[in-house]
């Protein structure tokens, strides 16, 4: 048993996904009823998601407590690629959405559900968890919160004696611990996972909105295969694409299924350790990626927007279609901090170009529909681009040096 146990350990994590996704399809269909099977997934999630916050907090605060004054992070040059490339993934859904004109078939949407109504108001939200109670960030997962009470407490902390400091550093690397432990029990939680997917949602609805699917499936391969390798060539000058397929391999298949981008915050910090990254700067940089780089979400909003045009016949000229841009970036950017994700946003984006709310709000409805692809996909580019730009913000700057 020791040595099975050994053999397994040392066989590679994306193998071993990979063998959970595939043991997942076939316990599913050869055993539709055995719904226990499915609490390895929801135990797995949970296990992440209640893990996320506390390493969060931890790190950071133990990242600028031990920091060096003097010793330069590269968060600057990480936000701007986050933004950035939020920007031109909004601008390439438009652009798609453009070329491959989709209508839609609006269904009345049965969830509860509350769009905020401007722009404003998605920044109302962000500010507002700025200075939540830090005990009910934590509770809730509400990362902006955690970031900025770490933040305040981190630079607080930096005048304390070496003992307190070694007592931060000791906690920080056994939450990194339970972390590890957590990341390898990931091939059962996918079994779980995969098997829920198919138990339960199936893709029969999926087959009628088939090619909204692949403009939006294909936006996003082509954001994480050519628009963030050209982007990393550019700003790093070194071959992009070892860093793109680690972090898709090892951030994206897990983020695939799991389908929460702070779920997938763990994940992302052992990536980075294995990449050799800076902790200082990775403790601050994912996190702060699971809240605002949201290429996925700028997708998602963009391409559903411009379809609602098209079926709706409503003109979009390019000065609406670049104002469009700017929105969906800021909205996506926002999205973590709406409940219901990106879908909620889209409201704001169709009030834009003069689409009523009703018909709007019509649109989350489809979104929910193709959910199961979408929003999947969506969280993978959003996560594994948060290994990619901070990677890609280290190898600038030492590459000047």
């Amino acid at each position: 048993m020791g040595n099975l146990f050994q053999k397994w350990s040392d066989t590679s994590l994306v193998l071993r996904i990979v063998m959970g996704i595939i043991l997942g399809a076939v316990l599913a269909v050869a055993f539709p009823s055995a719904t226990w099977l499915a609490m390895l997934g929801t135990l797995f999630v949970g296990a992440l998601k209640a893990v996320a916050p506390i390493l969060v907090f931890v790190l950071v605060i133990n990242a600028l407590t031990s920091h060096v004054s003097g010793q330069k992070t590269n968060m600057k040059g990480i936000v701007f690629l986050y933004l950035f490339a939020t920007f031109i993934a909004g601008a390439v859904g438009v652009i798609a959405a453009k070329l491959f004109p989709v209508k839609l078939t609006f269904k009345e949407v049965e969830a509860d559900l509350q769009p905020p109504e401007n722009v404003w108001g998605v920044m109302e939200t962000l500010l507002n968890n700025i200075v939540s109670n830090p005990v009910d960030a934590l509770i809730n997962a509400n990362y902006i919160g955690i970031l900025a009470w770490a933040i305040v407490l981190g630079l607080a902390l930096k005048a304390a004696s070496s003992t307190t400091k070694t007592v931060i550093t000791n906690l920080s690397e056994a939450v990194s611990k339970v972390v590890h432990w957590v990341i390898n029990l990931a091939p059962f939680g996918i079994i779980g996972i995969m098997y829920n997917t198919i138990v339960t949602s199936g893709f029969g609805e999926l087959k009628h909105y088939g090619t909204l699917i692949i403009i939006l499936v294909g936006s996003m391969l082509l954001i994480a295969l050519v628009i963030n390798p050209i982007i990393v060539f550019v700003v790093a000058r070194r071959n992009p694409y070892p860093l793109v397929w680690a972090s898709l391999r090892e951030s994206g298949l897990t983020a695939l299924f799991t389908r929460s981008s702070a779920a997938n915050i763990p994940v992302n910090m052992e990536l980075c350790e294995k990449l050799g990254l800076d902790k200082n700067t990775y403790a601050m940089s994912i996190p702060l990626g699971a809240t605002i780089n949201m290429a996925g979400a700028a997708v998602t909003i963009s391409v559903l927007t411009m379809s609602a045009a098209y079926t709706l016949d409503v003109h979009v000229d390019i000065a609406t279609a670049i104002i469009l841009m700017v929105v969906t970036a800021i909205s996506a950017a926002g999205a973590s901090g709406v409940p219901g994700g990106s879908l909620l946003l889209i409201p704001l984006a169709c009030g834009l170009i003069g689409i009523p709310n009703d018909l709007a709000v019509q649109v989350i409805g489809v979104g929910l529909i193709i959910s199961v692809v979408q929003d999947s996909c969506e969280t993978a580019l959003n996560s594994s681009s948060d290994v990619v730009f901070t990677a890609t913000a280290e190898y600038a700057a030492e590459r000047k040096k």
